[in-house]
């Protein structure tokens, strides 16, 4: 029913036993009519549980997806959001978010892998486009059909003592004079590239020989001490002595600018801003592995430290604090690494052996028989 009150039209009808009375906030009666059925129709779906989806961009919904995960994420992980995006546009940025079908999720990833992506970057990136759809109430569509890529836990390796004493030799000579501190603690503490290249003096304690990770990947490995050996401990000394103007809130490793000086053209820095982190070392790293003849990368460093503290029968509960892992990564690491405790395993069983019984006579006499599935099984 239409009536007007005070020159502007109100509707008014019955609804699951309840009077719906509201103005249309319109002096237009066709206008008024057209408000009343929207807002049946609106309260019909409402009731049956069906919501309507606006017609949008992938790119817009995108873009809107991460303004509003930004303020929650670290700049790191933002940058990690932006680049996935780089890659997902070209596929899904001209679709609209209600087009996007299981097929389409397929081709992309079949294009990512000829593109010489790896299976966990593809996830990565699928994992973005989950959570845009999800954000949009659509994902729920799409999960039953989209399967992610396997992915392989064993990729990485340990250096061995050689390759490392061959590696360090070459990160001295590098004209990055950072880099030889940097690989010296990743091999002596376990830690992430971007714990060290972040690290700053507040979080390097010298009287109790600890370093206190900053900023890390996950919510475990962050604020988490890790001691410093003996190694560890006398090259960063050392190479705190270049610093001697230090502040805490200095980066333990500054952004330097290098130059060619003299007839022979040795490398030397002549400027240092030690209120920003060095950017990368990746071209000093590539240049002083190559000269090696080390292949590994990086992040094998903290591989080989992993390795090397479950080698000597340390727990991997002890293992697992000082890597930073999340105790669901500390389950799936316990089955990747667990080749290595096997030695430590016979050793833990030889406390269970207790004190030997003498039998007489030969044993055993009568083996002990079981029924199991309908057959019967003579214990060995």
């Amino acid at each position: 029913m239409l009536y007007r009150r005070g020159g502007v039209w109100w509707y008014e009808f019955a609804f699951c036993g309840q009077r719906i009375r509201e103005s249309s906030k319109s002096n237009s009666k066709t206008v008024a009519r057209d408000a009343e059925r929207t807002r049946r129709r609106q309260l019909e779906e409402g009731l049956h549980g069906i919501k309507k989806h606006r017609a949008r961009l992938f790119t817009v919904a995108a873009e809107e997806w991460l303004a509003f995960k930004r303020p929650h994420l670290a700049p790191r992980s933002v940058a990690i959001e932006e680049q996935n995006l780089e890659h997902l546009k070209p596929h899904f940025g001209g679709k609209l978010l209600g087009d996007i079908a299981p097929e389409d999720v397929a081709r992309y990833q079949q294009a990512r892998l000829d593109e010489g992506a790896s299976p966990k970057t593809i996830n990565l990136e699928m994992g973005t486009v989950r959570a845009i759809l999800r954000r949009n109430r659509l994902w729920a569509n799409l999960q039953p059909d989209v399967k992610m890529l396997p992915t392989r836990d064993d990729i990485g390796q340990a250096i061995t003592p050689e390759q490392e004493t061959k590696l360090l030799e070459e990160c001295n000579k590098s004209r990055s004079r950072s880099l030889y501190p940097a690989v010296t603690l990743a091999l002596s503490t376990a830690m992430r590239y971007s714990e060290i290249r972040l690290l700053t003096w507040k979080q390097i304690d010298f009287v109790g020989k600890r370093v206190w990770v900053g900023a890390s990947k996950t919510e475990y490995g962050e604020g988490r001490p890790i001691p410093m050996n003996g190694r560890a401990f006398q090259v960063m000394s050392m190479w705190a002595e270049a610093f001697p103007n230090r502040q805490p809130e200095h980066f333990v490793f500054p952004a330097e600018k290098y130059g060619a000086a003299g007839d022979d053209f040795k490398p030397c820095f002549h400027s240092t801003d030690p209120t920003k982190p060095i950017g990368d070392w990746k071209e000093a790293w590539e240049a002083a592995r190559k000269r090696a003849g080390v292949s590994c990368r990086f992040h094998d460093l903290r591989h080989t430290a992993c390795t090397r503290m479950l080698e000597s029968g340390t727990p991997l509960s002890v293992v697992a604090t000082i890597m930073g892992w999340s105790p669901s990564t500390t389950v799936r690491m316990s089955r990747r690494y667990g080749h290595i405790g096997q030695a430590a395993q016979v050793e833990a069983v030889k406390a269970l052996e207790g004190k030997s019984v003498k039998i007489e006579g030969e044993y055993p006499q009568n083996p002990p028989q079981f029924q199991m599935e309908g057959k019967q099984v003579v214990a060995n």
